[in-house]
């Protein structure tokens, strides 16, 4: 190979992997409902003083300290569209079963962290906080079918309040791209092994968002510990993306970030 075919075949490595990362850019939905805002990670929760993390009233008091709120939707065995995290019942109730193994009726004789509280439907909260703030809500998918996102959708489409989506799962927002292309989603990412996570080679491709090309999301939420990335900083940078940060846990954080991001996801503290 000359030295010229070799920087030929180099710009060329390069202009792909722009084009790979590169987001959503002409025809963008107005995003200007969510700016200006924090964002109260699963809801304004405290779990050692009784208000379990997505839980309704975590959502309510987010709602009414003005805080927007993130939180997380997933199926039940019996496709119900319920508001819960993790993909495991026993962090947070103490049943080593997934939640996708249980029915909604299941669910319910469970409680959250103890309380009285319990797992509460994505059609409960959207009653809750009524359009009081603006959602960012998690599509949670543990494989490539995109069930959640359709019964999700068919609830959230009765909403009158403002949201968004995101999800890690790049099909969950590549779904949105194609069946509801005026709704404001987001591609989730991280530095995975900052996070203490075994990166495979999947969560690689969505670490450094080589998944863009078939998402093109509105905005990409990553781990603050991730700021750095190259790929998500060209995406702010370069193509003028909307950044999300999270989980922001302390004021020291928050204003280490603000030069890298433009909304922030906050968990343990009361942003000033």
């Amino acid at each position: 190979m000359t030295g010229w075919s070799a920087v030929l075949l180099l710009a060329g490595l390069v202009c792909f992997y722009f084009l790979m990362i590169m987001p959503h850019m002409f025809g963008k939905p107005d995003v200007s409902s969510f700016l200006g805002v924090y964002y109260a990670h699963r809801g304004l929760h405290d779990n050692p003083s009784g208000i379990p993390e997505n839980s309704l009233p975590a959502f309510l008091l987010a709602a009414e300290q003005g805080y927007g709120i993130e939180m997380d939707v997933q199926l039940t065995k019996d496709e119900q569209v319920v508001v819960f995290h993790d993909n495991t019942l026993k962090r947070v109730c103490g049943l080593d079963r997934a939640v996708n193994s249980m029915t909604y009726e299941e669910l319910e004789g469970l409680s959250l962290l103890g309380t009285k509280e319990r797992i509460p439907l994505l059609s409960e909260v959207l009653k809750a906080v009524d359009g009081r703030v603006p959602l960012i809500v998690e599509i949670k998918m543990v494989n490539s079918k995109t069930r959640v996102c359709e019964l999700a959708d068919e609830i959230l489409q009765n909403y009158q309040g403002h949201y968004c989506m995101e999800s890690f799962h790049p099909l969950a927002v590549y779904w949105y791209k194609r069946h509801r292309p005026e709704i404001v989603r987001g591609q989730l990412s991280a530095d995975f092994p900052k996070e203490g996570d075994r990166e495979t080679f999947p969560m690689w491709i969505v670490h450094h968002l080589l998944t863009n090309f078939i998402a093109r999301p509105d905005f990409v939420s990553y781990s603050h510990k991730g700021a750095g990335v190259p790929a998500r900083k060209i995406c702010r940078r370069l193509y003028h993306n909307l950044s999300v940060a999270w989980t922001i846990r302390s004021e020291a954080e928050l204003q280490a970030a603000k030069d890298q991001f433009d909304l922030f996801i906050f968990e343990g503290f009361r942003p000033k």
